[in-house]
Order: structure tokens, then sequence, then C-alpha cells
């Protein structure tokens, strides 16, 4: 082993995970760090690899890309897990892999590896996602390895081998385990370990408390071209302007929180909660702008396809043939979903209050409670439920 490609963060446990691949494989180890809108500064990154006797460090901008040619097309299909959650982790992991195999292809490295623990669902997406991608590539999981096992373990690793620890930060780090991307912040561990336990208000870092938002509700016009929203209020944007948007909006008033108990695909049961501000005002939107431009047998077979293709992504199946082919078919349907959602953002809740799109299959005139001149032929549905009834009046014969 001469070289790996570690996803780096610059934390402690990657910073030890470039000590131990020096030491345990004797390689030379290249770092790769990834923007995809945690908030976070990543550029701290680079000091810390060059103290670590690291040569090639890659840190990238990735906002643009995750937002459009992941995040984007699930919402697409109205994507969401266990009727839940909204993927915000799950959909992060293949564009990291993509780039892991990609660096390791440009420096001619040997094998990649992640700071992914042996109980969680990430390891697995990492590794399938590459694994798609390079058949060949070789993958290094320290946390299956090494013999470390808790923080205070690996602080002391860190003081052994002088690997240096921002002390101060360690000291003011939050208890849980997060994640955070343009698409969301998830928190696990610590108290929530317990499903009885209702999270701490001062948990939630994007969102105010549905309580404590504004007592004015905030009316926000999205415009949809082919399924994508690619303006807020008129002003033209890009996916990842779209999402930096929504999140500071639909967080002010508290909307996009949840507290879930999900199905891991190794197959155990996770409490976790997560704030997606900006995802729950995109889904809510998307299906509304569906519900007037999408034919119903269309509409009705894409929801029944959604579960699996959600199920694919959460498993870390995003390469597969099988999502590829579901997605094609999604963005065929996206084609007539173009046009305007007015939404109402209030005390935690987002609300439709109006859709209209030049694609629109609504029909006033056919669906008016009013005189209709002759549009629809009422006498017609006798005919039409005697036919669906045939079957039903010869069984209750019997």
């Amino acid at each position: 082993m001469n070289k790996v490609v570690l996803a780096y963060s610059g934390g402690l446990d990657t910073s030890i995970i470039v000590k131990w691949l020096q030491d345990t494989y004797n390689c030379e180890v290249v770092t790769f760090t990834a923007d995809i809108g945690q908030g976070e500064e990543v550029e701290p990154a680079r000091a810390k690899a060059i103290a670590a006797g690291v040569k090639e460090i890659y840190i990238e901008d990735l906002r643009e890309e995750f937002a459009r040619d992941f995040v984007f097309p699930m919402f697409r299909a109205n994507t969401i897990y266990e009727g839940e959650y909204l993927l915000g982790t799950s959909i992060a992991r293949p564009l990291i892999s993509k780039r892991l195999v990609e660096i390791a292809n440009e420096v001619g490295a040997d094998a990649i590896s992640h700071g992914a623990t042996g109980k969680g669902n990430d390891q697995v997406r990492f590794e399938l996602n590459a694994y798609s991608l390079n058949s060949d590539i070789k993958v290094i999981a320290p946390w299956r390895e090494w013999d470390l096992s808790s923080r205070e373990s690996l602080m002391d690793y860190a003081q052994k081998h002088g690997i240096e620890i921002d002390h101060k930060k360690q000291s003011k780090k939050s208890p849980y385990s997060m994640d955070a991307n343009l698409l969301h912040i998830s928190y696990e561990g610590d108290n929530l370990e317990n499903p009885w336990n209702e999270p701490d208000e001062d948990m939630w870092l994007w969102t105010v408390s549905p309580e404590m938002a504004p007592d004015n509700a905030e009316y926000v016009e999205l415009s949809f071209e082919k399924g994508d929203i690619v303006a807020i209020n008129g002003e033209p944007m890009t996916p990842s302007e779209v999402m930096v948007d929504l999140n500071r909006r639909a967080g002010a008033h508290g909307i996009g929180r949840d507290d879930i108990v999900e199905n891991r695909f190794v197959g155990m049961k996770s409490r976790g909660c997560y704030e997606t501000p900006a995802g729950t005002v995109m889904l809510k939107a998307h299906r509304a702008m569906e519900s007037i431009t999408l034919d119903r047998e269309a509409a009705h077979l894409k929801d029944e396809l959604m579960p699996k293709y959600a199920e694919m992504i959460y498993n870390g199946f995003w390469f597969a043939p099988e999502r590829e082919m579901l997605q094609a078919a999604i963005d065929q349907t996206q084609e007539v979903v173009n046009g305007v959602v007015r939404v109402k953002l209030y005390k935690g809740a987002v609300a439709v209050v109006g859709r209209k799109s030049n694609n629109s299959l609504f029909s006033e005139k056919i669906a008016t409670f009013e005189d209709d001149g002759g549009a629809y032929n009422q006498k017609d549905a006798e005919g039409f439920i005697k036919l669906n009834a045939l079957r039903l009046r010869l069984k209750s014969l019997k």
C-alpha cells in the first residue's frame, strides 16, 4: 500500500486516521476535504494536514454540484425514507465517494479511506458507491480494524503520537454526533439514544422553536422548470442558492425539525433528529406543482416507485443501474412540471396556498360546482359506476 486517499475533515477522528494509516500501512496519505455546505470553514483542514505530513491536499467547493446533481434529482421523485427522513446524510455520500475514486485515479493511489464506524450506514454508502465507480478500488475503514473504541482512547492516541488537538474546540463540542450539509443537519447520540427523551431545545442550530417563531406569516413564490426550483420570488437562483435561501427563510419560522427512529441498512434501529428547512419546503412545493401538471396515473406510479427509490439512496445504491433507470423515468415526467407555487411559512409549518402553470391539467370549467355549460355530462357517471360495480354485484349474488 503506497498511497491512500482519505476523506478528511480535520477533526479528531480523521486527524488520528492520517497518523494511523501512515504507521499501519507505511503509506503516503492524500487528504480530500469537501465543502458541501456544512457551514464550517474547510480551509483550516489544510494547515492540519500539512502538520500531519500530508503533501497532496485536496480541498474542494462542491456545493453547486451537490445541489444540482444529487439533491435536486432526488427531490424530483418526492423522496422520503420511511415516511419521515429527507435523506440529508444519505444523498451526500455518493458525491464524496465519487471524488474519492476520481482523486485516487488522478494521484495513482492504491486505496481510499473513510472515518465511518462499523455500526452505521455511512460505511456501506461510501463503499458501495465507490465500488460502483471502480470495481478494483481498495477501501480501508480504520474503525473496523483498530482497537480504538471511544473518544477517550482517541484522545490518548493523539497525545501519545503528538497529534495537535484543539482542546478549546473539543471542550465546546456538541455532545451529539452531527452531520451537516446544504440539505440538513443531523443529531445522534447522548440523551437521544433513549427514544423517550425529548431533545433539548438548545440542540437545534438551524431552526428557531416554532413557539418563538415570528407571529407574522411569510409568503414565498417558488418558480419551477422541469421539476426544479429556479427562482424565489421571481429572482433566478442556482440550486445551491435556492437551498441557502430556503434554509434561512424556513429556519427562521421553525420549519424542518424531525425526530425519528429509522431502520438502518445494517439491521439496527437508530434514533436521530434532523433539521431540513429547505428540503421540507421543497418537498411540499414540488408535490403541489405536480398536482396540477402531472397526469393522475403518472403521479400515482411515481408515488408507488418512490419508497424503493428512497431505499436505494438510503442504502448506498445511488450509482446502481436500478436507481439510474428510475431516475430516467422520473426525469421524463418532469418535462411538464413547470410553473409557480406560493407557500406560507408560519410557526413551524409550510402550507401551499397557490399554484399555477401553463402546463396545468386543472380545468375550472369542468371542476366547477356552478353551471359548466355542458362541459361535463353527469349522466356519463352512471355507466362508469355500473361497470366498476359489475364484479362487486356478481360477488354479492353468491
